[in-house]
């Protein structure tokens, strides 16, 4: 399966209306509140000799991190925006980026044929994705790891729609930075609690260890404190 066309628009038209600023999009936090701890979880389990592909990269800025820990690092996201940026940021080519539908089955089993096994890195992807494409996002993961790659995914919790609704009740709205997802369509969180375990199990992922974390954003709450969302981490690998 694809994704909506109208689902891949709303990305399209949030990454084109993006500039090409650090910290913009309000999850394009710095490597050191992201990447950094993440991997210092994934690598006792992974072999760092294979490559690392980070699925959703948005504009690269975990991507361009995580080429410093692993052997190759690609950035794949479904905006061609996006990897646009990507591409721009990269100004010493350590990363490498391509646009791909997480949802096109043979456009992932292409890219694992072309790259062997594979380390997965997913941050916040499967939450926003629509419901009928979730499934397939999973099975995307498991079919880039092969036998051989380690996946880390942290998603959102419901938690964070009450830290988002929290974040709306200033004077103002929405601060800037989160008015633009929702103007474009983009729904954060929508996932349940046991969704996302339940999908990992249902794409043959088994999880090799798992907690609670929160995703910093790079924008604050009404009282001036960073908004960090509350989210579930998993180190994966094939069952």
């Amino acid at each position: 399966m694809d994704v909506s066309q109208g689902y891949r628009e709303a990305w399209e038209g949030f990454w084109a209306a993006t500039s090409d600023a650090p910290g913009e999009a309000i999850w394009d936090a710095d490597p050191s509140l992201s990447a950094v701890p993440h991997s210092e979880l994934l690598l006792p389990y992974a072999d760092a000799s294979l490559p690392v592909v980070d699925l959703g990269c948005g504009n690269g800025t975990q991507t361009r991190y995580l080429a410093t820990r692993f052997a190759r690092a690609i950035g794949v996201d479904l905006s061609h925006a996006a990897i646009g940026h990507a591409r721009r940021a990269d100004t010493e080519g350590v990363a490498e980026f391509a646009q791909l539908d997480l949802a096109d089955g043979d456009a992932v089993r292409a890219l694992h044929e072309r790259i062997g096994d594979a380390n997965v890195y997913m941050r916040a992807v499967i939450h926003q994705s629509e419901a009928e494409a979730r499934p397939a996002v999973a099975a995307a993961v498991a079919t880039l790891l092969g036998a051989r790659g380690r996946a880390f995914v942290a998603e959102l919790t419901p938690a964070s729609r009450t830290v988002l609704q929290q974040a709306s009740q200033g004077p103002d709205g929405p601060p800037k930075k989160l008015r633009r997802v929702y103007d474009h369509g983009l729904k954060p969180a929508g996932a349940t609690e046991e969704e996302v375990p339940e999908l990992l199990r249902a794409a043959g992922l088994t999880t090799l260890d798992s907690g609670d974390t929160a995703l910093p954003q790079t924008e604050q709450l009404p009282d001036g404190t960073r908004i960090d969302l509350p989210a579930r981490w998993f180190v994966l690998a094939a069952a």
